[in-house]
C-alpha cells in the first residue's frame, strides 16, 4: 500500500488466548476448559480488519513487544490489506488476552502486556492521521496518545471525522487507557461515539441517563440550526449504545430508536463489538466509495433517519456474521458476504 490510508485505527494489536469454558464461573465458581487454543485480536487490529475485509483503505498505530506474541501479530497483519508499517516494536511484553468463552458465545476478557500501553505518536503517525479521512481511537488508547489526537482533530483546518469507542468501563481504564478528562473532551469532538452497556454504566450511571444526555445535546443544536447553545460542551455527536444480543440504541438528531440485532447462531461474541463498529465507520463515516457507504462521503449528519436505520442494519449484519465463526476476527465478513445476508432477510 501506498501513500496515507482513508481511515486511521489506532489500538492494540493482540494475540488472544482462548479457552472454550463450560461456563464463565461466578466468584468462587470455577470451570472446565475443553479446548484451549490463540487467535489474533485487540481491538485496533479487529477495527482494521474488519474494514479491510469490507474493501476499506485502513492502516493501523499500534505497538508490540519484541516477543513471540508480538511476531505472531506483525505476521498475521502482513497477510491482510491493513497498512501495519505504524506498528511499532518495543521492549514491553506485547498486550494480549486471556477470554473465556462460554458454549452461548458469551465471554469474559483479562489483558495483560505493557507494550501497546506504552504507545506514543511519532511525527509519522501524526501526519497520517492528519491525512486522513476518519481516525479511529478505543478507550484503551493511552491517556496521552488520546490527547495528541484529539489535538491533531482541533487544530487541523480540514481534521478527520473523529470516531471513539468507549470500550470498558471508566475504572478499568484508569491508568493504563484513556481517563475521564479526556473521554469528556474526546464525547464532544467525535464524530461518532460508542460505548456498550458496561462502560456506558460506568460512564453516565446507566443508559437512560446516557440517552437523556444525548438526545437533549442533539435536539439543542438542531432546534439551533446547527449553532449549539453553550458551545462545544453541549455538542453531542452521533452515538450508538450497543446491548449485544439485545440490540443497540441510536441518538441522533436528537432522536432516539431502538434496533434490534440478528438472530444467528453465535458461535463466538469475541469481537462482535468491534465488528459492529467497523460497520458504522464504513456506512456512516467513511462515506461512499464506489457505490458503498449510507451517506456518500456526506458525514454523519447528513443522513437522514433511513440512512441512520440503513447503517445500523449493515453493521448489525457484520457483528452478526462475525459471530458464527469462532474468536474475535474468525468470521468477519466481506462487502459481498454482508449484502447477501441482508438480502437473505429482506
Amino acid at each position: 500500500m501506498t501513500g496515507d490510508p482513508e481511515t486511521v485505527v489506532v489500538g492494540a494489536a493482540a494475540i488472544d488466548e482462548w479457552y472454550a469454558v463450560s461456563n464463565i464461573p461466578e466468584p468462587d465458581g470455577g470451570a472446565f476448559a475443553g479446548e484451549v487454543t490463540s487467535a489474533f485480536g485487540g481491538v485496533g487490529a479487529n477495527v482494521a480488519v474488519a474494514l479491510d475485509r469490507l474493501g476499506r483503505d485502513v492502516g493501523l498505530v499500534s505497538r508490540v513487544g519484541d516477543d513471540e506474541y508480538g511476531r505472531r501479530a506483525r505476521e498475521y497483519l502482513a497477510e491482510t490489506g491493513v497498512d501495519a508499517s505504524r506498528v511499532r516494536v518495543g521492549d514491553d511484553p506485547s498486550t494480549r488476552s486471556l477470554i473465556l468463552s462460554a458454549p452461548d458465545g458469551e465471554r469474559a476478557i483479562v489483558t495483560t502486556g505493557e507494550s501497546f500501553r506504552e504507545l506514543r505518536l511519532s511525527t509519522a503517525d501524526r501526519e497520517a492521521i492528519a491525512a486522513a479521512d476518519v481516525a479511529f481511537l478505543t478507550g484503551y488508547t493511552p491517556d496521552a496518545v488520546a490527547r495528541d489526537v484529539l489535538g491533531l482533530v482541533e487544530s487541523a483546518r480540514d481534521p478527520p471525522a473523529l470516531v471513539f469507542d468507549l470500550s470498558g468501563p471508566v475504572e478499568e481504564l484508569v491508568g493504563r487507557g484513556t481517563e475521564p478528562e479526556t473521554i469528556h473532551r474526546l464525547l464532544h469532538a467525535a464524530d461518532l461515539f460508542v460505548a456498550g452497556d458496561v462502560a456506558a454504566a460506568a460512564y453516565f450511571g446507566d443508559e437512560a441517563a446516557a440517552v437523556e444526555r444525548g438526545a437533549a445535546a442533539q435536539r439543542a443544536r438542531v432546534d439551533a440550526g446547527g449553532a449549539v447553545p453553550g458551545g462545544a460542551e453541549a455538542d453531542w455527536p452521533r452515538a450508538v449504545l450497543t446491548h449485544g444480543a439485545d440490540g443497540m440504541t441510536v441518538i441522533a438528531d436528537g432522536a432516539v430508536r431502538r434496533f434490534e440485532a440478528f438472530d444467528v447462531d453465535v458461535a463466538d461474541a469475541t469481537g462482535a463489538g468491534d465488528a459492529f463498529v467497523a460497520g458504522l465507520i464504513d456506512q456512516w463515516v467513511a462515506g461512499g466509495r464506489d457505490g458503498a457507504g449510507a451517506d456518500d462521503g456526506a458525514g454523519a449528519d447528513a443522513a437522514g433517519s433511513e440512512s441512520v436505520a440503513d447503517g445500523v442494519r449493515f453493521a448489525a449484519a457484520v457483528a452478526a456474521i462475525n459471530c458464527t465463526e469462532r474468536f474475535a476476527q474468525g468470521g468477519l465478513p466481506t462487502r459481498e458476504a454482508v449484502a447477501r445476508f441482508l438480502a437473505e432477510r429482506d
